[in-house]
């Protein structure tokens, strides 16, 4: 991008879509906690289904650990969010090389 000679916007990403309960789900389970979802909408939440040895000071199984925040949300709120790396790769010739699960465990 810095490289080129006219400066210009792109935009850098997995060019997948992934949902923040997906990305807490694979966070949870690379540190060896298995989370269960009860209840819907903002009543949602994500509590300690199972954990490795190691969480066994601190965590209880049935311990609430996500809950939504309604004063997070944007005003103008989307459902559906994903990168149009398209640009990239065509003028930069750039492909993403870290995957959404090398993302969680790595990043």
């Amino acid at each position: 991008m810095l490289q080129q000679e006219k400066p210009d916007d792109f935009v850098v990403g997995t060019g997948e879509s992934h949902s923040v309960k997906e990305f807490a789900e694979k966070a949870f389970e690379y540190a060896g906690v298995e989370i269960e979802w009860k209840g819907t909408g903002t009543e949602e939440k994500g509590i300690v289904k199972s954990f490795s040895e190691r969480w066994s000071d601190i965590l209880k199984p049935g311990q609430i650990l996500i809950e939504v925040d309604p004063r997070y949300f944007r005003p103008t709120e989307v459902e559906y969010l994903q990168s149009d790396i398209s640009k990239a790769r065509r003028v930069l010739g750039w492909e993403p090389r870290t995957t959404f699960d090398e993302l969680i465990k790595y990043g």
